[in-house]
């Protein structure tokens, strides 16, 4: 099965535009108004723009498979935020993982190749330690500070990171994608996670469902 790494990232980018549907089917409270659904088709667009859009040579099974994890990706915020709210977040990442070790353990196991250089061992430890562990800590204190719609929108931001640091750090070249999209991300983040204006004009004493809204304000005290 073969995929593109562009329409890999469109996929992948889709999360927060699915997150948006889900949500709003299961009936979470999330309010998204034309605000924020522009910014979230704003920040998609900037995502398309910055990856290019290449679905020749895709397997029909492989897209399949990553709508899959696009929808898992958009669900997982609201499980963190629901029925997994009371649970510690270090020992829901450990079962996680260990569970995805012991899941991939045969393949790895057919696969381990004849030696191992202390240089794969140390990017395997980063990515580890660095790129999962703590990128999941972040995520789950992310998504109970400003709720699981929001926090789908990283999925804007992660290929534009990895885009600057290859220009930053590999001198890949600075393109007219890159240039296009980068704003179009920026925006499309801000106006995808604001809060709604619904939930901004809530009347002194009501208090907002919305995780971003902040809580709302007292009545004067006579």
């Amino acid at each position: 099965m073969r995929i593109s790494s562009s329409l890999a990232g469109l996929l992948v980018a889709s999360v927060p535009l699915i997150g948006a549907v889900l949500y709003r089917a299961l009936g979470t409270g999330e309010h998204f108004d034309a605000r924020r659904l522009t910014g979230l088709f704003i920040g998609f667009a900037g995502v398309a723009a910055l990856v290019g859009i290449d679905v020749a040579g895709s397997d029909p099974l492989a897209v399949a498979e990553m709508l899959v994890v696009a929808l898992c990706y958009a669900a997982g915020p609201l499980m963190i935020s629901r029925p997994l709210a009371g649970l510690p977040s270090l020992g829901v990442i450990t079962a996680s993982l260990a569970l995805t070790a012991v899941a991939y353990a045969p393949a790895g196991l057919l696969s381990m190749p004849d030696s191992v250089s202390a240089e794969t061992v140390g990017a395997v430890a980063a990515l580890a330690l660095v790129c999962t562990v703590l990128a999941f800590l972040v995520f789950f204190a992310l998504i109970r500070e400003v709720g699981p719609s929001r926090a789908t929108v990283i999925t804007y931001v992660n290929p534009l990171v990895a885009v600057l640091l290859g220009v930053v750090i590999l001198s890949e070249p600075l393109t007219l994608g890159i240039a296009v999209g980068m704003p179009l991300i920026l925006v499309g983040s801000v106006l995808g996670t604001a809060p709604s204006l619904r939930q901004a004009g809530v009347t002194p004493g009501e208090r907002s469902s919305d995780p971003a809204a902040g809580p709302a304000a007292s009545p004067p005290t006579p």
